[in-house]
C-alpha cells in the first residue's frame, strides 16, 4: 500500500516504513504528526485518487530530525566594476519516518 502526499508545496510517493525529508514542519524529534492532505492511495489494484484530496485518508509519520540542508552559495559579479556579492543560504528541514498509511 502506497500514498501520494503534499506538503511543503512538493508531492512525495509513500509507503509505511519509508524515510524522507520535507520542507520544516512544526515539532519536535519524536513527536507523532498526521499528514491529511493525500492525494492518492493504492493497495494493489485498488486504486483512491482524490479530488482534490481523498476523503479519510491519512499517513502518520514520525519525526526523526530537524535540521538544515548543506550550505548553497549564490555568487554575483559584473565584470570591470569592482561589484562582487557573495551570499549562502541553508534550507530548512524535517525528517520523517512513515509509520501507518490508512484509507
Amino acid at each position: 500500500m502506497y500514498a501520494i502526499i503534499k506538503t511543503g508545496g512538493k508531492q512525495y510517493q509513500v509507503s509505511a516504513g519509508d524515510r524522507l525529508m520535507v520542507e520544516k514542519l512544526e515539532g519536535n524529534i519524536g513527536d507523532s504528526i498526521e499528514l491529511s492532505e493525500v492525494l492518492l492511495v493504492a493497495d494493489g489494484d485498488a486504486v483512491t485518487v482524490g479530488k482534490p484530496v481523498v476523503e479519510g485518508a491519512k499517513v502518520v509519520a514520525t519525526i526523526t530530525d530537524q535540521g538544515k540542508h548543506r550550505k548553497i552559495k549564490v555568487f554575483k559579479k559584473k565584470r570591470r566594476k569592482g561589484y562582487r556579492l557573495m551570499k549562502g543560504h541553508r534550507q530548512p528541514y524535517t525528517a520523517l519516518k512513515i509509520a501507518d498509511v490508512s484509507k
